[in-house]
């Protein structure tokens, strides 16, 4: 069988687009073009190529998953380079949604949707830690992706900062076991001591309909591809949390 090393010649060969220049020979002095393989040799290299690739198909399985931890980390990287530049519009939004200690010592932020069935779930994990733990911020980021159903919902519950009742009526809306609907929105509302006439004016307002704006391009910057989305400080945690995987992060965020 032919060395490896001819191996090593045909990946050379193929990094330079198999032109017959092998890959680093762009940098040398100009001079009358000589292929480095002949056309018989070039196609031999390749066969080996292939030949050593089937025998050893492990290496092809170490090539992406190589790929995929450069893609992770770059990911992770411009995610981390997001938070820092946008920080304040993360953990401190304009809209004050905020749940749990305002002054606490760290800031965990959800990104959900009322029909979300994961973020109802999560739900009673956020409360957990949150009684618990009376240092813990919890930033709600609405974020409506599952329908008209969700965006009357999150329309509303934004509405409903002005009648000071977002987190009782936030608590209504996602420990609601059914799906979403308008007439569930507003039966909530009342139930809640909402105004509900008032309400429905309050969520004509273009200030709300720009916070759910803001914190979709936000998610999209993000990377935030589904709900829910957590950060706690400034690590991500995509999915579902359980009580005790949250204040693991919320103790390795305090360290």
């Amino acid at each position: 069988m032919k060395s490896l090393t001819w191996v090593c010649a045909g990946a050379a060969l193929m990094m330079a687009g198999a032109t017959g220049v092998p890959a680093g020979a762009q940098t040398a002095a100009p001079k009358a073009a000589t292929p480095a393989f002949t056309p018989a040799q070039e196609q031999d290299i390749k066969a080996l190529v292939r030949e050593y690739l089937l025998a050893n198909p492990e290496i092809l399985n170490e090539m992406v998953e190589g790929l995929q931890e450069r893609e992770t980390a770059e990911r992770q990287a411009a995610q981390k380079a997001i938070i820092a530049a946008r920080h304040d519009e993360i953990f401190n939004p304009p809209e004050a949604t905020v749940i749990g200690n305002p002054k606490g010592d760290v800031t965990v932020v959800e990104f959900f949707d009322y029909n979300c069935g994961y973020c109802k779930s999560m739900f009673p994990s956020l409360m957990d830690v949150l009684d618990d733990d009376r240092n813990v911020r919890l930033v709600l980021k609405e974020l409506p992706i599952l329908g008209p159903a969700s965006e009357i919902a999150s329309k509303a519950a934004l509405a409903a900062r002005k009648q000071g009742k977002y987190a009782e009526f936030h608590r209504a809306m996602i420990t609601h076991r059914s799906a979403m609907s308008e007439t569930v929105i507003y039966e909530l509302a009342a139930e809640v001591g909402l105004d509900v006439a008032r309400l429905k004016s309050d969520m004509k307002d273009k200030s709300v309909a720009d916070i759910i704006a803001r914190n979709r391009a936000l998610a999209k910057d993000l990377q935030v591809t589904g709900t829910p989305a957590v950060f706690v400080a400034d690590d991500f945690y995509p999915g579902a949390m359980s009580a005790e995987n949250l204040k693991a992060a919320i103790a390795d965020a305090r360290k």
